[in-house]
């Protein structure tokens, strides 16, 4: 008998097992030259088959070499469950299967004495998520005419800049008893309550981010949605910095400054101003780490618009020599302003934590009146990379923080000054209006979402740990990679579609959550149209509770 090593890596002890069927397969290769991640291989083997030809038994043996797939066994080149090796066999003759009994948490760091990385959202399991203990339940009949979600026209736009209280607006009659302006007031974009959240060129594929951008314009150019998207960390093409497109972009800047020296040098060939600028402190897949771009990632046009070699591309986890709130106000938003002549809201990004009142009460506070807005990001927000001791053990859910946010301003009678928007998981089971419209009745003034749109582009990734392999390059559906033949998958016409269509429907479904309550324009704050169906989630959110 062959010796046995019991240390050795086996289909068991990863997290996906391949369920094969030999009779079936027709040796096509076609699973084989689909799977990205290289976790399945044709081999060959010895079978051995006893007949008998004669009139009385007289068993023989006959060995033949059978060609079939086999799966790799290996902490690197392992199966993710992504299941395209089903999409593409003719005859359903394999795909995966979870293994319950999996060892790859403990082996994987065993064996390669490094911190497990990945993309995606947290994958611990979760209890119901609070939004799905959360109705809308205050209905106008009787008491306030409710609206007709088909007839009425409601205002759907949010703030993206400094709101200021009509006292503090430098308003004087003039000699023609028209009103005017002593000083330009802060600048502030209403823009549509859904923003298409910080995703990079480098974190998505260039098909992916096109298709996106085309989607967005879409949106503007011909059905009216004022829909803007975030560039995420690393800068954006020149070409596009010079279109008229660029004002349908926020533009972000996080501690690794990438992509900034190609932006700043294309500021005098603009022809439109960004629709924002995003300074991003923290995300919520990951608070308290810096952005994470690994070298089989970093493509010859990633180098050229974050000029930088092929390297592991890391971010500071704070922007260095800031260490107060008011040192970012005076240094960051002053200089991001004046570097825009002021014309353009800037706003900060922050993850949800125990710390996020005391960051908005001095935001609150910001004399200059030039914070645009505060991004609050929570533990359930996805991301290209991360270590997943960070994605599934750190940062904290966005409802709570939310609201607590909210409630610090009114209680200093000063909601709405500072935009407050909010993101982490929303989307999650496919239906952002529902979860937008909780959250904006909760305080927020907007949402923001990147996950589900890479859903709407064909993701296979799940929150149970299928697939979730944004971080090595090899996408199986072209969204989260620079190989151009894993990226040619990817149709962007489809995508931008999807994208489109997605929000038409999520539009209607905006009004039909409206229009019972009674409210025409988006309502910020009206928590007396929710209700929760658990007493610590009513409690905690100052909601009324339901049985």
């Amino acid at each position: 008998m062959e010796t046995m090593r019991v240390n050795n890596v086996t289909p068991n002890d990863l997290p996906w097992k391949l369920r094969y069927d030999a009779h079936r397969c027709t040796l096509c290769g076609s699973c084989v030259a689909a799977c990205s991640f290289r976790a399945i291989m044709p081999k060959v083997e010895r079978r051995r088959l006893v007949f008998s030809e004669g009139d009385l038994p007289d068993p023989q043996s006959r060995f033949s070499a059978v060609p079939v797939i086999r799966q790799v066994h290996s902490v690197k080149d392992y199966c993710r469950g992504c299941g395209i090796c089903e999409k593409v066999c003719p005859n359903d003759a394999i795909g995966p299967v979870r293994n319950p009994d999996s060892r790859h948490p403990i082996i994987t760091r065993c064996l390669g004495g490094d911190s497990i990385k990945r993309g995606g959202r947290k994958n611990l399991e979760s209890v119901m998520r609070t939004l799905d203990k959360i109705r809308v339940a205050r209905i106008s009949q009787m008491t306030d005419p409710s609206l007709d979600a088909q007839r009425h026209s409601f205002d759907m736009l949010a703030p993206f800049g400094r709101i200021l209280p009509p006292k503090k607006m430098s308003l004087n009659v003039g000699a023609d008893g028209k009103l005017e302006f002593g000083q330009a007031a802060p600048p502030v974009h209403w823009i549509y309550p859904v923003i298409i959240g910080d995703m990079s060129i480098g974190a998505l594929s260039w098909r992916m981010w096109e298709a996106v951008a085309m989607a967005v314009a879409y949106l503007n150019e011909e059905c009216g949605l004022p829909v803007r998207m975030c560039s995420g960390e690393g800068g954006v093409p020149v070409r596009l910095l010079k279109s008229k497109y660029l004002k349908y972009m926020i533009l972000q800047i996080a501690s690794g400054h990438f992509g900034w020296n190609r932006i700043v040098k294309a500021m005098p060939h603009m022809v439109e101003d960004p629709a924002g600028i995003l300074i991003k402190i923290g995300q919520g897949a990951k608070p308290g780490d810096g952005g994470l771009l690994q070298a089989n990632k970093v493509a010859e046009h990633i180098q050229a618009i974050r000029g930088v070699p092929k390297a592991d591309l890391l971010s500071p986890p704070n922007h260095q020599g800031l260490y107060s709130i008011e040192e970012s106000v005076q240094k960051m938003f002053l200089s991001f302003n004046a570097a825009f002549k002021f014309r353009v809201p800037v706003a900060i990004k922050v993850a949800a934590s125990a710390t996020s009142v005391s960051v908005y009460n001095n935001l609150v506070r910001d004399p200059y009146n030039i914070v645009g807005g505060l991004f609050l990001d929570g533990i359930d927000g996805g991301t290209g990379a991360a270590h997943e001791v960070s994605l599934d053990h750190t940062g904290h859910p966005i409802v709570s923080k939310l609201r607590d946010c909210y409630l610090a301003a009114t209680a200093q009678g000063r909601q709405g000054q500072i935009p407050l928007w909010a993101a982490g998981g929303l989307g999650k089971t496919g239906d952002l209006a529902a979860d937008a419209f909780k959250m904006i009745a909760l305080g927020a003034n907007g949402v923001f979402t990147g996950k589900l749109i890479l859903q709407m582009a064909g993701c296979v990734g799940n929150d149970q740990g299928r697939c979730n392999a944004c971080n090595t390059g090899l996408c199986p559906v072209g969204i989260t990679t620079q190989e151009p033949a894993l990226v040619h998958r990817l149709d962007p016409e489809r995508v931008a579609q999807n994208i489109v269509n997605y929000f038409l429907a999520m539009d209607q479904e905006f009004k039909k959550l409206m229009a019972p309550i009674g409210n025409s324009s988006l309502p910020v704050g009206r928590s007396d149209a929710l209700v929760a169906t658990d007493k610590a989630v009513a409690d905690k959110l100052q909601i009324q509770y339901v049985c």
